[in-house]
């Protein structure tokens, strides 16, 4: 008798289930798909980092090629044009480098010749400029025009406009590998929803008829898979997170690469993952979900 009575037994079962078999299949992949989506992130926050340090250093900096004219030494034309330079508005420092300095840049490209300094190589000097008001290439080269000083000022502008260009690409990349592992996951959260009303067919029909509305039955979804999605998520973040932190530890101070550094502070990259997965589960559960009650109706 206590059987008949029992008010679990004859408690009637959700419209969907708070967990089922196939749950953990699509937890997976929702977790790799956020895992792969927090390292791109990290990757190109340390990649942009590096690209706005690089250009900061070439930006502040400057090297002048000197020719030294008839009758005059390589050492002294050099000296001559670290000094008018040195006075030259917009300039911090500007100082003579050392010939091997010089024989270094070009012993790539000749190899290890024995007579190398016998060559005529031109002097180098390298130039601190102003951080706030730094002096332009024109200045430059008009303060060594005005002491009769024949040289070449290198500003670094080629550098500086590949190494935004390159900056630029990388973040594209990285917003373009964003879209495709969402339309992944989108895709994914569409199928299982698929799945879940094919198997409940009789039942939305039944709803339908007593007067549910399409919106509710696709919030059953909407709410289901983004509960699915968010812990999924979140397991990708926390992976993500532990390979980040690896990766900072076994590169020391340099963080991954010293091409590549990474900051502790870049692991929280992560953070909006598991909201960003349950927004787009969400979304795409809900679309999914109308859009199909709509053609089984």
């Amino acid at each position: 008798m206590s059987e008949i009575f029992d008010v679990q037994r004859w408690k009637p079962a959700p419209f969907l289930p708070e967990k089922e078999t196939r749950d953990g299949a699509l937890i997976f992949v929702i977790a790799v798909l956020c895992f792969l989506a927090c390292l791109t992130a990290m990757g190109v926050i340390a990649a942009d980092r590096a690209a706005a340090g690089w250009t900061g250093q070439l930006t502040g900096e400057a090297t002048v090629i000197v020719r030294p004219r008839g009758g005059e030494t390589p050492d002294a034309a050099a000296a001559r044009a670290a000094e008018a330079l040195a006075g030259t508005a917009g300039v911090t420092e500007a100082r003579a480098l050392e010939p091997a300095k010089a024989y270094d840049l070009i012993r790539p490209w000749l190899g290890d010749v024995s007579d190398l300094e016998d060559l005529p190589v031109p002097r180098l000097v390298a130039v601190t400029l102003d951080g706030r008001h730094p002096a332009t290439a024109a200045q430059l080269g008009a303060a060594l025009t005005s002491q009769n000083i024949d040289a070449t000022v290198d500003d670094h502008s080629i550098w500086i406009k590949d190494i935004r260009r390159a900056g630029g690409l990388v973040r594209g990349l990285g917003a373009g590998i964003f879209l495709l592992i969402a339309a992944a996951a989108g895709a994914v959260i569409a199928f299982a929803t698929r799945a879940g009303l094919a198997a409940r067919r009789d039942v939305v029909e039944v709803l339908h008829l007593a007067g549910a509305e399409d919106g509710f039955i696709a919030r059953l979804f909407q709410v289901r898979f983004a509960r699915v999605a968010g812990y999924a998520g979140l397991l990708g973040a926390i992976a993500a997170m532990a390979v980040g932190a690896g990766l900072r530890i076994a590169g020391g101070g340099e963080g991954l690469t010293p091409a590549l550094p990474l900051a502790w502070s870049d692991l929280l990259a992560v953070v909006p993952c598991p909201l960003l997965a349950a927004l787009v589960a969400a979304t795409a559960a809900q679309l999914t979900a109308i859009g199909l009650i709509r053609t089984m109706l």
